[in-house]
């Protein structure tokens, strides 16, 4: 098997968040040659390495980023940490920048569409574009109740209306988190990321208990930048916003510390879990959504917008589906309740 430095240097381009550490440490945990790139503005000096070398790039400034990353040697990127959508003028473009603008277009598709573009162009330059879930998959969310505490059956059908919400708004490449308490859609996640809507929630909730914020992939999530993560401070955030649990789709969002955020939500009493696409989701309505959002990534890719006839079809069947689910919700609490 190839060795870890014989596989070429790791150029790390590091946005906000602990997740650039983390990758860090790995690189030296298993030898990995490695070169870090901070975004000025968006990485966070006091949560990076302070004995690791680090040099400090404008958003925009795409010239010197590809000749830092040349002159390192570098063959394979990953680009993680939390990065806010700039706009030109913040991005301050220097002459690569701006072929690069040109090439991608800005404010013209959603993020993940963005993405897919800048991705493509930074690959013709001759780099190799990684996920950190493909150099650590211990960082995706295990399936399974995480905590003490469990979800009630009330909090499992909340479960179930958020990811199917979730994974309707994905397919808008909207955002990837929604709030619902006792069946009803409080609020769902766009540009403001999931802290401002957890936020925003408070406001929102209902009289009485109750209210999860679940949070999953986009169906046309581009996984090499951009994966759903959370973390200690997404339970903070939960307990504080008056939530009783938090559930993420496993195996497709990053978890930053998964035995810091048990330990907070066992502290806080919030159940956290895991729940899977098949637990939720009939294969029918996961091929219905795949092949929606295929159709939808090749027409947004060239016109920007979504088809709202195979939008509408996907939300009726997915309605069609859920209302099977509460049906046989309420027959196996029949059941129970005569076992009783």
């Amino acid at each position: 098997m190839q060795s870890k430095a014989n596989q070429g240097k790791l150029g790390i381009i590091a946005g906000a968040g602990v997740l650039p550490a983390r990758l860090i440490r790995f690189c030296r945990e298993t030898g990995r040659p490695f070169c870090v790139m901070a975004l000025k503005n968006h990485a966070e000096k006091e949560k990076l390495p302070q004995d690791c070398k680090i040099q400090w790039v404008r958003i925009g400034a795409v010239g010197e980023a590809y000749r830092l990353m040349k002159s390192q040697q570098v063959t394979e990127i990953v680009m993680i940490g939390s990065v806010r959508r700039p706009s030109v003028r913040e991005i301050f473009p220097d002459l690569m920048g701006w072929r690069l603008i040109g090439k991608v277009g800005l404010g013209k598709k959603g993020d993940d569409g963005l993405l897919r573009r800048v991705i493509h162009e930074i690959e013709k330059l001759g780099f190799r574009v990684r996920g950190i879930h493909e150099l650590m998959p211990e960082l995706l969310a295990p399936v399974g109740i995480w905590t003490e505490k469990q979800p009630t059956l009330t909090e499992q059908a909340d479960i179930r209306r958020g990811f199917l919400t979730a994974k309707l708004l994905g397919m808008a490449d909207v955002g990837q988190s929604v709030i619902v308490q006792n069946g009803l859609v409080l609020a769902v996640e766009g540009i403001e990321g999931t802290k401002a809507l957890i936020e925003r929630s408070k406001t929102l909730r209902r009289k009485g208990t109750g209210g999860v914020l679940v949070k999953t992939m986009k169906p046309c999530q581009e996984t090499r930048a951009d994966m759903p993560t959370i973390g200690v401070s997404t339970v903070e955030s939960a307990f504080e916003a008056g939530l009783k649990g938090v559930a993420v789709e496993a195996d497709k969002v990053l978890v930053t510390d998964v035995d810091g955020i048990i330990q907070k939500a066992d502290e806080l009493g919030l159940f956290v879990a895991g729940v899977s696409e098949k637990d939720i989701m009939s294969d029918k309505l996961v091929r219905l959504m795949s092949e929606t959002v295929d159709e939808i990534a090749e027409m947004a890719d060239t016109a920007g917008v979504i088809p709202s006839g195979k939008a509408d079809e996907a939300i009726k069947r997915t309605k069609s589906t859920e209302h099977q689910n509460a049906e046989a919700d309420k027959k196996l609490e029949q059941k129970r309740s005569k076992k009783k």
